[in-house]
């Protein structure tokens, strides 16, 4: 029953939306992609560069939308690049308090093989993908997708792994930091290596203004009103009154300025993540805990949490529309990558740091343990099929590698395959 309810909580509706888009884009693909890139707004703005828009909404988008304004806001946009910027401020949240906050899961010394095992997770996968890429002559029109396997999703990771380890297995909480560090990697590398246009750099200036205008006005300045006050009336006072809404309307002028600055802005919020006031101790990653906290970052989780299920559901039905016969190079460069970088670079890497350099693992976890959490981790689903929609232009080379990252879920079967040859323990 805990499993099926943290299915329901973070992938049942992804998953809904998944299958819809699946079925209609193999039924009826061109209404599908008329539908997602269907123009909601021409306009100066916001949206998608028009050129940008013309490439994937296909014959007759000139006729649809005349030429003249500069972006347009389709549906595929609004999901992608405007309402999955709270998806990333979840995971940015997840990430920020597992290294700020005290007894965070990534800091300190517990934290070094876990990160160990990311690094190699990251390293081999994307090794795998250029070799491949280099051995079939295709690194001119495939190497952009290097990125695409370095992924992991970290709802079903955790449920496959809850699946096959049980709930209280140590081998689960090391899962659970590794793929919180590789989204932490993964946000840095849409950030960095897929910028949409020419880099502006005071536009990122001013997204991080924002964030800092934000905290010194709505949580620096209150709590040094309540210097010496320990019922502290300024911060209650504005935590009730306005609880996060101040940092979410900095952080539409945080996405505005990712947008102007060629950087995804559906990594826009994250500057504001930091700014917000936030509980003194980490309780652990989706610890069930924090549904009783009230400080502003855990009630702006608390109340954007449906909006976000919602948004996944969206994510899936807008990015998973893909037609079976787009398999191709891609399709396996992507798996390769997922299904032999992945366990490869894990076990590989935490062997290392565990045999090597001593830094040791969980108590309870077997070294083998680290061969099936390599398998798990190899599921990249959400993150990988955002990434290969940023990798790659609309056409049969983004669809090959989306068709890789919706695969990358039999990567399940796999790892429960591995857990039964490795005599795993189930640990309810």
């Amino acid at each position: 029953m805990r499993v099926w309810r943290f299915v329901q909580d973070y992938s049942l509706l992804l998953i809904i939306g998944a299958v819809i888009a699946l079925f209609w884009a193999n039924t009826d693909p061109h209404s599908y992609h008329h539908l997602i890139e269907h123009p909601i707004w021409a306009n100066d703005i916001v949206g998608a560069p028009y050129d940008y828009w013309v490439k994937a909404y296909g014959k007759g988008a000139a006729e649809l939308v005349a030429p003249g304004p500069e972006r347009v806001l389709s549906l595929h946009y609004l999901v992608n690049d405007v309402l999955m910027a709270l998806f990333f401020a979840f995971a940015g949240k997840e990430v920020w308090e597992a290294i700020a906050l005290k007894n965070g899961s990534l800091r300190g010394r517990k934290a070094a093989t876990p990160l160990f095992a990311t690094a190699g997770g990251v390293i081999v996968p994307v090794a795998i993908y250029f070799l491949g890429a280099m051995l079939i002559g295709r690194m001119s029109d495939l190497s952009q997708g290097w990125a695409i396997p370095t992924a992991t999703d970290i709802a079903f990771s955790y449920l496959v792994g809850r699946l096959i380890f049980g709930a209280r297995h140590p081998a689960v909480t090391f899962l659970l930091l590794l793929a919180i560090a590789d989204d932490a990697i993964g946000l840095a590398i849409i950030a960095i290596f897929y910028s949409k246009g020419e880099l502006q750099p005071l536009w990122l200036v001013f997204s991080l203004g924002c964030a800092v205008a934000s905290y010194v006005l709505f949580n620096w300045l209150p709590r040094r009103l309540d210097r010496g006050k320990q019922d502290r009336p300024v911060s209650t006072w504005m935590r009730e009154k306005f609880s996060f809404w101040p940092f979410m309307l900095a952080g539409c002028f945080s996405w505005y300025g990712f947008q102007e600055a060629g950087v995804h802005p559906a990594l826009g919020l994250l500057p504001i993540i930091p700014a917000m006031p936030h509980a003194e101790v980490a309780f652990g990653i989706f610890a069930a805990a924090e549904k009783y906290l009230d400080d502003t970052l855990n009630a702006f989780e608390h109340t954007l949490k449906v909006p976000v299920e919602i948004i996944l559901f969206l994510f899936g039905f807008a990015n998973a529309g893909v037609e079976m016969s787009a398999i191709g190079a891609a399709t396996w460069l992507v798996l390769a990558g997922l299904f032999i970088g992945k366990p490869l670079g894990i076990w590989g890497f935490g062997q290392f740091a565990y045999s090597v350099l001593g830094l040791g693992l969980p108590d309870g976890m077997r070294p083998v343990d680290l061969i099936v959490v390599g398998f798990i981790s190899a599921i990249g689903f959400t993150v990988a099929l955002f990434v290969a929609g940023v990798a790659f232009d609309p056409g049969p080379l983004q669809d090959a590698a989306k068709m890789g990252a919706l695969l990358s879920l039999g990567a399940s079967i796999l790892a429960i395959v591995a857990g039964k040859l490795c005599r795993i323990k189930k640990i309810d």
